[in-house]
């Protein structure tokens, strides 16, 4: 899912680039709302956390690999604007670091797994929180499906905007989504069952759980309680 230098061109790359700091620059702002001194360690822990999973490969097909993105635990754990923030710097050491993406595409790849993916993790997360009535794992699975699906569908936007491979846009976007619904399945079990274990000890410390009981009227405090079905 990490883009290297060179796969997309520069015109869109610098577009991702501009969208990237953006996107950054509102997260900054809608942090400060999200945070507290207490939650505010989470958001390191988090991002720890998810760096080094995204270390740890699983099996998808033959010859196929996939590991956790993290972007929908962000978002539940530490909320949307923090998720994209902690997402960043993840992707950042990575690219600077390890290698892992290309340095001219660390834009893209923040696009993609930072931005699409934590705030599509979010809206479905809410969205099937409260048409179950407050299923914590289900909702959570669904919004790491989504957010793996989200950002490799961002991906195809890109290729076909500014893809240097000389490959045709439908074998592209088949591709991705076929490999990516397998590696969707299992970042939708590791999302649910981490925020399910955090949860189940200190459902103080899970954003989305705080911030929908108090906002959220179609989710009653009562609902909310029910973090491990």
């Amino acid at each position: 899912m990490h883009i290297p230098d060179g796969f997309i061109d520069a015109p869109v790359a610098i577009a991702a680039g501009a969208v990237a700091i953006g996107a950054v620059a509102l997260s900054l702002r809608g942090a400060r709302r999200e945070l507290t001194e207490t939650s505010a360690p989470m958001a390191g822990l988090t991002a720890v956390f998810i760096f080094a999973a995204q270390m740890v490969n699983f099996p998808v097909a033959a010859g196929t690999s996939g590991h956790l993105i993290g972007a929908a635990l962000a978002a539940i754990l530490i909320g949307p604007y923090a998720g994209v923030l902690a997402m960043t710097v993840v992707l950042s050491v990575q690219a600077l670091v390890f290698a892992d993406g290309g340095l001219t595409a660390l834009g893209l790849n923040v696009v993609n797994l930072a931005v699409l993916a934590t705030v599509a993790a979010w809206w479905v997360f809410r969205g099937v929180f409260r048409l179950t009535r407050g299923r914590l794992v289900v909702a959570a699975a669904a919004a790491g499906f989504v957010s793996v699906l989200a950002a490799a569908g961002g991906f195809v936007v890109e290729f076909l905007l500014g893809g240097t491979v000389p490959l045709a846009g439908d074998t592209v976007a088949a591709a991705m989504f076929g490999v990516h619904a397998f590696i969707g399945i299992g970042e939708a079990a590791i999302t649910a069952l981490v925020v399910a274990a955090v949860a189940g000890v200190r459902p103080d410390l899970v954003y989305a759980l705080r911030r929908l009981r108090s906002s959220d009227p179609a989710v009653s405090p009562a609902a909310a309680e029910k973090v491990t079905a």
